[in-house]
């Protein structure tokens, strides 16, 4: 068999991961626009999250599908269900039809990610992949960057249609370097696959991940019967998902890998920062916005400082990794979240721009070492057979992690802001309603204002509190890990080859 092509391969992965990455950001930029002309505002909340449902649903499944029959295979499968899901958009002259698109195009998304990783640790060594993973992670916020200028500019000289149909010739574009590049062997024998386990995963994650966007979109409060019942079905369908992996020949997720101590540790450390790192990230250009005075586009430019950090530590801790123990690495990055989360906790009305970007700097330089190290420790620590499910079960937690942290924190934002506005004494009336849904307005007295954006900082200021214990949390797990060098454990296996072919 020809080795793989390195470039092809690294060029064509990379075109389209970061044009799905864009997509998403292009579509929430270019949401207004999609809502008013196809008189969707009741649906709104729905194409996010049926795009998360899917997404979140299907990256174990493609995870297992790429071990059982080849990672070029499924990574083409689900490219394949991206640019369909496109096509679909594209064309879509309905809200419904928008959500339908939306839902294949999470499909395909939910493989692309943890296959592209498996991918390239098929074709590169472990040193030049730390390296490489370790500009990939970062340069995976570029959609983040660009985003909001690319579906301004679609949005303006052409149509909404086109944030879509333009994933088409970039899709199939990726698909053909990617598959003019990689090489496999031909898998042996008739795979089982497991029908059973994998519909009631899709199941368990479905109930579980649909009571955020009920609550969102439909107004339930977390205490409603309907919202309980999908929790309470929901751990049900994992209990009854763990009795079938347990005795299948071929589980969709083998449960070894939770006897793996590293499997199980990354998995936590992921969650917990999804939940208390990202989650109050995200809500961070509302304040910007409404409290330090920035326009959006400033404000989401503001919280990219974060990059400033992660990006040259990133790439530090890719040459790190393969040299120092990387338990180690992993503890020493993460007392930095805790002292920026320590930092932001403390922040008031006079608090200048120039010190939330140091704090962000902080902050992205401690969270520098997932970008480099996550996938890359997964990869090393499990079989090559169980490499594809291994890196899949890992960024399932980060993104289940992730939508709980988005709606935890956005519920607590929203529940302190209305709670502190409605206990201020002669407020105008209607004014508390215009807060919550559209900001201060400009048309109060000084006093007035300067009282409501306190009641923002206070808001803010538990949520960095939370994320401070939350920071706490993840450094203790960093503990956890195996206390080893990845180039060690690779020499030892290459030794051991040797030695057999002796």
């Amino acid at each position: 068999m020809r080795e793989n092509n390195k470039t092809l391969v690294l060029i064509g992965l990379l075109i389209g991961l970061i044009f799905s990455g864009l997509d998403e950001t292009i579509v929430s930029t270019a949401m207004p626009t999609i809502i008013r002309e196809l008189h969707g505002l009741q649906l709104f909340g729905w194409v996010a999250g049926i795009y998360m449902l899917t997404m979140t649903a299907f990256m174990p499944i493609f995870g297992k599908l790429a071990d059982l029959f080849g990672h070029r295979r499924i990574f083409m499968i689900c490219m394949s269900l991206f640019i369909a899901g496109s096509i679909v958009n594209g064309f879509a002259n309905s809200m419904e039809l928008l959500l339908i698109g939306r839902g294949i195009q999470g499909v395909g998304a939910g493989g692309l990610m943890p296959l592209a990783m498996v991918i390239m640790g098929d074709t590169y060594p472990l040193e030049q992949r730390a390296k490489i993973q370790s500009m990939i992670g970062p340069l995976l916020f570029l959609p983040q960057l660009i985003g909001p200028t690319v579906g301004g500019f679609i949005v303006s000289h052409w149509n909404w249609h086109w944030i879509f149909l333009i994933n088409i010739p970039i899709g199939l574009l990726s698909a053909i370097i990617t598959v003019k590049g990689l090489r496999e062997n031909r898998r042996e024998g008739k795979p089982s696959i497991d029908w059973a386990g994998s519909l009631t995963l899709v199941a368990a994650i479905v109930s579980l991940l649909l009571t955020p966007v009920l609550k969102d979109t439909m107004g339930y409060s977390w205490s409603s019967p309907l919202i309980v019942g999908l929790m309470i079905l929901g751990v049900i369908l994992i209990g009854l998902f763990i009795w079938i992996e347990s005795r299948v020949q071929e589980p969709i997720i083998p449960l070894h890998l939770f006897r793996n101590r590293n499997i199980v540790a990354l998995s936590t450390l992921v969650f917990i920062v999804g939940v208390g790192v990202m989650g109050v990230m995200y809500g961070f250009p509302f304040y910007a916005q409404h409290v330090i005075g920035l326009t959006p586009a400033g404000a989401g430019y503001l919280s990219m400082a974060f990059m400033l950090g992660a990006v040259p530590m990133s790439m530090l801790n890719g040459f790190t990794l393969t040299k120092l123990r990387y338990r180690n690495v992993f503890i020493v990055s993460f007392v930095l979240p805790i002292i920026a989360f320590f930092l932001l906790s403390q922040i008031g009305l006079e608090t200048s721009i120039f010190t939330y970007v140091i704090y962000f700097i902080i902050l992205g330089a401690g969270l520098g070492v997932l970008f480099a190290g996550d996938n890359l420790i997964v990869q090393e620590s499990v079989d090559s057979r169980n490499s594809g499910i291994a890196l899949s079960t890992v960024q399932l937690f980060q993104a289940l992690g992730t939508t709980i942290g988005l709606n935890w924190f956005g519920s607590m934002m929203a529940s302190q802001i209305a709670s502190g506005v409605n206990d201020l004494n002669e407020l105008p009336a209607g004014v508390a309603e215009q807060v919550q849904t559209s900001g201060i307005p400009h048309d109060l007295s000084p006093d007035f204002i300067t009282s409501i954006k306190s009641i923002f900082v206070d808001a803010f200021h538990n949520m960095y509190f939370i994320a401070l214990v939350m920071s706490v949390a993840a450094f203790i797990v960093c503990w956890f890990l195996k206390n080893e060098i990845l180039a060690h454990k690779i020499d030892k296996e290459k030794s051991k080859v040797m030695t057999i072919q002796q």
